[in-house]
């Protein structure tokens, strides 16, 4: 009881001394009467208070970095959708557009319209991605007071909010859009466009999420692990002090950028994923749907909009079965995190299987072929098979209650150079099973397809690309609930650091922990979920390219042959761009990074007492230093994104003109699409891996384990985890915006390159 006591004596001072120092920033009441009311008040309120100010800092962080950020990036996306404008005014217009009277100025205008709102909606799914996180850490950090079970569920229904929101957007965003071209053109009427047109059109909205998300992706990336970075070399390492210490002048600027980027860059990432992989598969059901003469191809075409949106439902059920409970943490066991959120997963999953049969069964019946819905609902049995195959690969491979990283933590024993030798291996070694699954469910879910008993005029089989669509529907119809869990991760870490940072009990910290560690896990899952569905959705855009360059030169256009010299230098392009992008944003972090290291030893020079509390980090000067260089380093990978292949296509278009070889344009970037795919899939399975391995090793010896915190193996792994930062959070989650935006700007841009 009397240590107990001097505990709580021991928190009342620490808190004191946080009430001094937090006084000066707010400046709302005067010391005397804060002191007064601290010696009224409970030991409770006063934790309260110093949380909600941290709270609030955090929260005027993002928010203010969230509007310069996405103000700039809304400047470019305007820039961009009047270049859009100007190449669809001149450029030519393909038989069925011209039969449905559907001129160049209408095609253009239709095109911005949806080019923009794709992007506005993409801002908005990543504005309520940091919303709820910044508000829902506090409330976190408070539950982690009195159960460890009540603060995950706070963290997951938190989580899960944002996911619904965002997936809700994606198809309210394109069936909005869908139903407004739809009653504008007056579809399907005489001498109009057919419904089977339709989905092409709505290509730029695509494009404008997957512009907007990478932008997000990078600017947020680079914010939050520069500012990580810098706050563990220096703080951790140099200077001894825990993660999260409210010592360290770059503490808040961390976890600002754990809601800049993952929360807000990660909402905008899986709304691009979604939004793309639901025009993709709309315009191939389109497609076969008018090669098999299949007399309502509405079905085909509307299938992905009803199979999202029974996704809502489904992840909603799942979130909720996880439950809290008020029951004291201190005196009842700590239950696994990661097993009562698998449960959920495996509750959304079940039911994921049941409505997408009912969905197959509902939509995709025909009488040409009665069987051929069975065969789709298959190709959605493999999609989710696969998604719930990533998701444990990825778990395997990040979570320390597993041999990869406890191997990796104990190589991080015989020094630092060791640790980065083990954690590259590991990442390297990684990319193997979830290629080799991704394998497989390309192949079974086009062979389902193709022999569903769909055939075209000729009675050749038509099905397999849609078969792969719907594995793709099958793969991303839990992504609300994977969205939650990614989403989990931020808020855990933040709750982490208010905890820390407000000086609690170590009982309430280790809970934290617990929570944070998973959290790590969980975004690495997510990770592997998104490059997944991204090599799949890439896969069905490249065949819509195809089909869409085919119908502009009106020249058949059905494979790309690498054994042409130009095709073969477009393909070593693609796999170039990958790692040049990958280098310029793992180099942005790193020169962001040297500037907040710089800053946070100058203060620890010129204030000596902050270490003793007697002086007051200048948090906000670290917070200056990574907002204002994270816009400014974003700007050139994803410039080169965007540039890249409309240089080349038109490079190689005026070199075909110019030896006869009319489509030498459209195959080079093909090739450069089909390349960039491959080989951003790998390399981002290495970087998203490595780096959650490298993180959750280091947490691995925090919970004692190899000497535990401050120890020499700690060390190493702090190194490590350096290393593996802009890996996990910056350029890893770029690349799957980046191949889809490839993917999508091809699209968009096709006329361009004939």
């Amino acid at each position: 009881m009397r240590q107990v006591e001097e505990r709580q004596l021991g928190q009342r001072g620490s808190g004191r001394r946080r009430r001094e120092e937090l006084a000066g920033e707010e400046g709302d009441l005067a010391e005397e009467e804060l002191v007064a009311r601290e010696e009224r008040a409970p030991l409770s309120l006063s934790i309260d208070w110093i949380r909600s100010q941290i709270s609030d800092a955090i929260r005027d962080g993002a928010e203010g970095f969230f509007r310069t950020q996405y103000g700039a990036i809304s400047k470019m996306a305007c820039i961009l959708a009047l270049v859009i404008l100007f190449i669809y005014l001149f450029r030519t217009t393909t038989p069925q557009q011209e039969a449905s009277g559907l001129g160049r100025t209408t095609s253009a205008y239709i095109t911005v319209i949806a080019f923009l709102l794709g992007a506005v909606c993409s801002g908005l799914a990543g504005f309520v991605g940091m919303w709820v996180s910044v508000r829902a850490n506090v409330r976190v950090s408070s539950a982690a007071r009195r159960s460890a079970r009540e603060a995950l569920q706070i963290a997951v229904r938190a989580g899960g909010f944002s996911a619904i929101v965002v997936v809700g957007m994606a198809v309210f965003g394109v069936a909005l859009l869908y139903a407004a071209f739809y009653v504008w053109l007056e579809v399907d009427s005489p001498g109009s466009m057919k419904v089977t047109d339709l989905p092409l059109l709505l290509v730029g909205y695509g494009f404008g999420a997957s512009f907007v998300a990478l932008f997000a992706q990078l600017g947020g990336g680079i914010y939050t692990k520069a500012a990580d970075v810098g706050a563990d070399l220096v703080g951790k390492v140099e200077q001894g002090i825990p993660e999260d210490d409210p010592r360290n002048p770059a503490v808040i600027a961390d976890l600002v950028g754990d809601n800049v980027g993952d929360c807000a860059a990660r909402g905008a990432d899986l709304f691009e994923s979604i939004a793309a992989e639901i025009i993709s598969a709309m315009i191939l059901g389109a497609t076969m749907a008018q090669s098999c003469k299949i007399e309502d191809p509405s079905g085909f075409i509307l299938f992905p909009l009803v199979v999202h949106s029974f996704d809502l439902v489904v992840s909603s059920v799942g979130i909720l079965s996880i439950r809290g409970t008020r029951d004291s943490g201190l005196t009842s066991p700590i239950e696994d995190p990661m097993a009562i959120m698998q449960k959920g997963y495996s509750i959304t999953i079940l039911l994921a299987v049941i409505t997408f049969g009912v969905s197959t069964r509902w939509l995709l019946y025909t009488e040409q072929a009665p069987t051929a819905w069975l065969n789709f609902a298959l190709c959605g049995l493999v999609g989710i098979i696969t998604a719930y195959a990533f998701v444990w690969i990825s778990k395997y491979y990040t979570d320390y209650k597993h041999e990869p990283v406890r191997l990796l933590a104990l190589s991080s024993s015989t020094g630092h150079g060791t640790n980065i030798i083990a954690g590259v291996s590991l990442g390297m070694e990684s990319t193997a099973l979830p290629v080799l699954v991704i394998s497989v469910a390309i192949i079974s879910a086009f062979w389902l397809g193709r022999t569903s008993g769909l055939v075209d005029e000729s009675g050749n089989p038509t099905g397999g690309l849609f078969g792969t669509a719907v594995a793709t529907m099958g793969m991303l119809s839990t992504a609300a609930y994977v969205l939650t869990m990614d989403m989990f991760g931020p808020i855990a870490d933040n709750a982490g650091g208010i905890v820390e940072m407000s000086q609690q009990p170590e009982s309430v910290r280790e809970i934290t922990d617990i929570l944070d560690a998973v959290g790590n896990t969980t975004k690495a899952t997510t990770k592997g979920f998104a490059i997944g569905s991204a090599a799949l959705a890439s896969f069905l855009l490249f065949s819509a390219y195809m089909d869409e360059v085919a119908a502009f030169a009106q020249l058949p256009f059905k494979q790309v042959d690498i054994a042409i010299p130009e095709v073969f230098v477009g393909g070593l392009l693609g796999s170039m761009l990958i790692f040049l992008f990958s280098g310029w944003a793992c180099s942005a972090v790193g020169r962001t990074a040297q500037e907040v290291v710089t800053e946070v030893r100058r203060q620890f020079i010129e204030r000596p007492g902050i270490m003793n509390y007697k002086e007051k980090p200048d948090y906000g000067r670290c917070v200056a230093i990574v907002a204002s260089a994270s816009l400014r380093e974003m700007i050139k990978p994803g410039a080169l994104a965007i540039l890249s292949p409309m240089a080349v296509g038109i490079i190689f278009r005026i070199l075909g003109h110019a030896t006869g070889q009319p489509l030498l344009g459209a195959k080079v970037v093909a090739s450069m699409l089909m390349f960039a795919t491959v080989t951003g899939i790998l390399m981002a399975l290495f970087l998203n891996t490595s780096g959650g391995a490298w993180d959750n090793a280091k947490k691995y010896i925090e919970t004692g384990a190899l000497g535990g915190k401050g120890s020499e193996a700690h060390k190493a792994a702090i190194t490590g985890d350096t290393v593996g930062d802009p890996f996990k959070d910056t350029a890893g989650p770029s690349i799957h915006v980046l191949i889809k935006m490839l993917a999508t700007i091809t699209l968009v841009m096709a006329p361009i390159f004939l």
